[in-house]
């Protein structure tokens, strides 16, 4: 069993890593942000003894990262086991009376990613597929005999394949929607859940497609991951997560399937006549129960997450969280089968809790400032847990679910970094919107920050617009990296978020001009009355529906602002609706197309930032990327377009390569720099007077 005593917290992982410790106190920067290392995979060996992790660093010089192993076993020192260009689906499994670890990272030349076995302690990582195609999501059956893992599968034709005389034609032939999605465009590929077998020995069966002749995916796309198929404890059944509908583009509606190993072929869908998401599959120990996450509201991406049970033996399901009024996210069953623990988001926190089987009691087994996740079960009752906040990336610890404390730091992945940082402060503060309700604010403070001095504030417009604004660590919306630029940030978690009760969650959908915009503006109010705020230098920042809030405010902040950024940001609610791909978005949060009937089109109109144009007045920096096909590239064009026709300083940050998000470390770090050059420019000291 794991004894994770100080000895290890001493220990660090400071000696694996390539950042080297600094003298003299610093601050966060965009260069030292990308140097941090994050934590990925993790799994607990068979016994409780060992914690087996991966961590990835980025080299800013190469533009690219790599993946590091690493054990921990009882008490020693963190082991680093090997090192590649990716590593992921770690999982423990006992073959042949010994521990091994299985992996999923990259084969030859094509680099295309494979399944790896690896003792510890006894040998080189033995390679165990050798598929054409790169596999995924690996899952060991509990009973040890096969693995499942999802693999693409081509199964659309291209245009070369129809005409295959014009092997150099570069068109597409588009017969319906979603053919581009987020940042991809369909590759004529399907991911499907193969099963192989495996002998004691390591060696690999030929796979079975469980999901031939499907064009389905699993997982679904776009964020699905493992946890959307699952084995059965006795390793005779999976249950998969499907979306097989014809109007893919407007429905929600995924569903549980069951496929028996002995006729994969045969499915029986367990979700019918539930018509939103249905995901996530996770069986109990005793084998008695499947759970599973679902929406009640088809066509709503943000409907309140719950737990479903499904009895085994009588076919019948039941909703385990009813009368809970927050999501249930993450759930993973107790050892004993009695109950299970999720993840919700609370008062701008992630917290985890326990919820039993029996009465569906409720109870919240973490406190404090933190988003948490449960990693898996030690022995003694005890969690491995991971940990993070607006001021350091996650991290694994010991929780005792009974007293409800993180016992034990187990990783320390950026203490090197760490070591000598000044770090921001972060207050909770509440204010009356317009409408008298209650909001909760995040502060976050300079490090050096004195109530005497005048300082700069941004306002940071959340995305979404489902998202709660919690103690979350982000690789461009720092918060703690904007302090530490000498910036006072506001965050305000308005209406239509999660985690104050499903009526503020759901108040956003129809009203995206509303109540919600109110509730920004009243909070940045009440901040600006505080003496140590400079009210001429307040900037509001945002991406996503916050790049949309900032085009909305754009037109309405009434010079609260002294810039505006917007990034990925809707412009044209009309233009949006037409090159969007997932309509059912939009579908339930605008009404339905603008020539739906004259109400909806009326909410267009009303909601549309691009209606508003000739109110704009305040410096702009426009930031887009063109693979995104959330909120396409033309929206943050037509934004700019009508900035520089206006006479308006404005600025776009374009990148070619990048979607919704900025995901390479040298356009991380650009971002970086132009988003603090362009405040700079507009919210320093000697714009006083241009403010009054």
């Amino acid at each position: 069993m794991i004894r994770l005593r100080a000895s290890i917290a001493a220990i660090c992982l400071a000696m694996a890593l390539p950042v080297a410790l600094s003298t003299a106190a610093d601050r966060m920067t965009p260069e030292l942000l990308w140097k941090l290392g994050r934590l990925g995979d993790t799994a607990i060996s068979p016994d409780g003894h060992s914690i087996a992790f991966v961590v990835r660093h980025y080299e800013l010089a190469k533009n690219k990262g790599r993946s590091q192993l690493f054990l921990i076993k009882d008490s020693s020192q963190p082991q680093k086991l090997l090192e590649a260009d990716s590593i992921g689906s770690l999982q423990w499994v006992e073959l042949a009376g010994r521990a091994r670890l299985f992996y999923t990272a990259p084969a030859g030349k094509e680099k295309r990613s494979q399944v790896w076995m690896l003792t510890p302690g006894s040998g080189t990582p033995r390679q165990l597929t050798h598929l054409e195609h790169s596999v995924s999501n690996l899952k060991v059956a509990p009973t040890g005999d096969r693995i499942a893992f999802t693999m693409r599968v081509k199964m659309d034709p291209t245009v070369s394949d129809i005409y295959p005389d014009l092997p150099k034609a570069d068109a597409r032939i588009i017969d319906g929607l979603m053919y581009r999605h987020w940042n991809r465009w369909h590759d004529y590929r399907y991911s499907h859940v193969h099963v192989a077998e495996l002998t004691p020995d390591g060696k690999v069966g030929t796979p079975v497609d469980l999901m031939k002749g499907l064009r389905a995916n699993c997982p679904v796309p776009p964020f699905g991951g493992a946890s959307e198929f699952a084995w059965s404890p006795d390793g005779r059944q999976l249950a998969l997560t499907m979306k097989l509908v014809n109007n893919w583009a407007e429905s929600t509606d995924t569903d549980i399937y069951l496929v028996d190993l002995k006729d994969p072929s045969r499915r029986k869908c367990i979700t019918p006549g539930m018509n939103g998401y249905d995901n996530n599959p996770v069986y109990s120990p005793d084998g008695r129960y499947l759970a599973f996450h679902s929406m009640a509201r088809a066509g709503f991406e943000s409907d309140r997450n719950r737990i479903m049970l499904y009895d085994r033996s009588s076919g019948k399901i039941r909703e385990l969280t009813r009368g809970l009024d927050q999501n249930a996210n993450h759930a993973h069953w107790l050892p004993d089968s009695r109950g299970l623990i999720f993840v919700s988001e609370w008062r701008g926190t992630n917290q985890l809790f326990r919820i039993l089987v029996r009465d569906g009691r409720t109870e919240q087994i973490t406190t404090g400032r933190y988003n948490w996740d449960l990693v898996g079960f030690l022995p003694e009752g005890r969690l491995l847990v991971q940990r993070q906040s607006m001021l350091r990336p996650w991290e694994l610890y010991v929780l005792d679910a009974d007293s409800r404390t993180a016992t034990q730091q187990v990783t320390h992945i950026n203490d090197a970094i760490y070591a000598s940082l000044e770090l921001p402060q972060i207050r909770e503060r509440w204010i009356r919107s317009s409408d008298g309700a209650l909001v909760h604010n995040w502060v976050i403070y300079p490090p050096d920050f004195d109530a005497n001095r005048k300082w700069p504030m941004l306002t940071y417009f959340q995305g979404g617009p489902q998202g709660q604004i919690g103690q979350w660590f982000s690789y461009r919306w720092n918060f703690h990296l904007m302090a530490a630029n000498g910036y006072v940030v506001l965050a305000v978690n308005r209406r239509g978020l999660p985690g104050f009760g499903r009526k503020w969650n759901d108040e956003i959908s129809g009203d995206w001009g509303g109540q919600a915009m109110q509730d920004i503006l009243a909070a940045t109010d009440d901040m600006m009355s505080e003496s140590y705020i400079d009210r001429r230098r307040v900037a509001g920042i945002g991406a996503s529906f916050g790049g949309y809030t900032g085009y909305w405010m754009m037109g309405h902040h009434e010079d609260r602002f002294c810039t505006i950024i917007a990034h990925a940001g809707v412009f044209n609610l009309e233009s949006m609706y037409g090159s969007t791909e997932e309509l059912f978005f939009v579908n339930w949060d605008l009404g339905g197309p603008y020539w739906k009937n004259p109400q909806v089109q009326r909410k267009y109109n009303q909601f549309s930032p691009h209606r508003f144009v000739g109110n704009w007045k305040t410096p702009l920096l426009v930031i887009h990327g063109e693979k995104d096909f959330r909120v396409p590239v033309t929206q943050g064009m037509e934004a700019f377009t009508a900035a520089q026709v206006r006479g308006i300083p404005s600025r776009f940050l374009y990148f070619p390569n990048e979607g919704h998000w900025v995901l390479s470390p040298q356009n991380g770090v650009l971002w970086h720099r132009i988003f603090f050059d362009w405040l700079s420019r507009y919210c320093r000291e000697d714009r006083s007077a241009d403010r009054k």
